[in-house]
């Protein structure tokens, strides 16, 4: 079984940080890449940020610039640095990781979610 587990959302104000982070666990050969997807009320679910084993990374236009995705291959874990935080970053941050398992080949996994609102 493989999980991931996301942390550090929260209630933050417009114009302030968060980190989120995202660990993957259990029967794990490697991982290729891990990214970061939102969701808003009434909205469908949309890339943030995705970054490569080696480190190379792609953001969404309506956070360039503001957010940085980060991983640590050592430890599993990808990371989100939010700054300048807006009303509209509101949503639940998903983790997304491409998996390697032994005898399964390569899948996608998701967390189940942290929720990061932003007030005006």
């Amino acid at each position: 079984q493989v999980q991931l587990v996301e942390s550090g959302g929260g209630l933050v104000q417009a114009g302030g940080s968060l980190r989120l982070s995202c660990v993957a666990s259990g029967s794990i050969l490697s991982i290729n890449d891990m990214g970061w997807y939102r969701q808003a009320p009434g909205k469908q679910r949309e890339l943030v940020a995705r970054i490569s084993r080696s480190g190379s990374s792609n953001y969404a236009d309506s956070v360039k610039g503001r957010f940085a995705i980060s991983r640590d291959n050592a430890k599993n874990t990808v990371y989100l640095q939010m700054n300048n935080l807006k009303p509209e970053d509101t949503a639940v941050y998903y983790c997304n990781a491409d998996i390697w398992r032994s005898g399964m080949g390569r899948t996608a996994y998701w967390g189940k979610g942290t929720l990061v609102t932003v007030s005006s």
